[in-house]
């Protein structure tokens, strides 16, 4: 067997390199994804187990199987399906305008200084600003239609990919840029240089934009939305339907862990150059 540790001429304990990549093969044959369950898996085992034994009480901490049972009920009879459907459709309108809007703004801000001056300190102020605090503002201008609802998720992820991504231009290598400057590029041209070197910061930005849209749209479904997975939980809370609540606090947390691994996808496939750290 291949020691990892080997003696120098010199006494000095070396690391056989070989070793460590075999010891590395045999860990990575379990995917990388799969790994990453270990942690829920544990969580709901030990939830049954305090289940089984009576330290919860099953009415106020209902047995995974019973919210197995219940959330099959749920998909069964439609509703679930229903109801992600519309929670789904808002959180990608209000995903699409944001990046879109976050990414303008921080370009704009990042490049210029008048940007800045204008657009930097409008955006800290929403960001200091918890979103539910807006919701009554926006029911008196927009109604209570679809348009607040958005406009609320919107705002989240505009914030997120706005702040993460002004920061990271404003992070680019300052000789890189004079470079480019040298040779004649223009600030629209500026652009190509700097984008790239700030996308490990929009991809941060992305990866909390998403959270903050699974969350601002508990809020939204609070103004009065007859349909969506927050009408769902407003409805299981009233008529005490613990086993609901569960099952729709599972729903946002597989949407969650959904969303970061399409974060991690994008970075594995745009940061390819970028050499990191990944644990051993």
């Amino acid at each position: 067997m291949t020691t990892v540790l080997e003696k120098s001429s010199a006494g000095v304990a070396l690391v056989d390199p070989t070793a460590l990549s075999a010891r590395t093969q045999r860990a990575s044959r379990v995917p990388r994804s799969v790994q990453r369950l270990l942690g829920p898996v544990l969580l709901v085992v030990a939830w049954q187990v305090a289940s089984s034994t009576g330290f919860f009480d099953e009415r106020t901490v209902p047995r995974p199987l019973s919210v197995l049972s219940a959330a099959w009920r749920l998909i069964t009879d439609g509703s679930l399906e229903e109801h992600l459907t519309i929670s789904l459709l808002r959180v990608g309108y209000g995903l699409l305008i944001g990046i879109a809007l976050g990414l303008v703004l921080a370009v704009v801000s990042g490049l210029s200084r008048i940007g800045e001056n204008f657009v930097d300190a409008n955006m800290e102020v929403l960001r200091a600003v918890p979103n539910f605090a807006l919701v009554p503002l926006l029911i008196v201008w927009f109604g209570i239609s679809e348009v607040p609802k958005v406009i609320l998720i919107v705002l989240a992820v505009a914030v997120s990919i706005y702040i993460n991504t002004f920061a990271a231009i404003r992070s680019v290598d300052a000789g890189l840029v004079e470079a480019a400057r040298s040779f004649g590029v223009g600030r629209g041209e500026l652009i190509r240089v700097v984008l790239p070197g700030a996308l490990p910061g929009f991809l941060v930005g992305l990866r909390l934009a998403l959270t903050g849209a699974w969350l601002s749209l508990i809020f939204a479904e609070t103004i009065n939305a007859k349909k969506g997975l927050g009408r769902m939980m407003t409805d299981a809370r009233e008529y005490f339907q613990i086993d609901v609540v569960f099952v729709l606090i599972a729903v946002y947390a597989i949407l969650g862990l959904l969303s970061i691994a399409v974060v991690r996808w994008l970075e594995n496939r745009l940061l390819t150059w970028r050499r990191a750290y990944d644990g051993n």
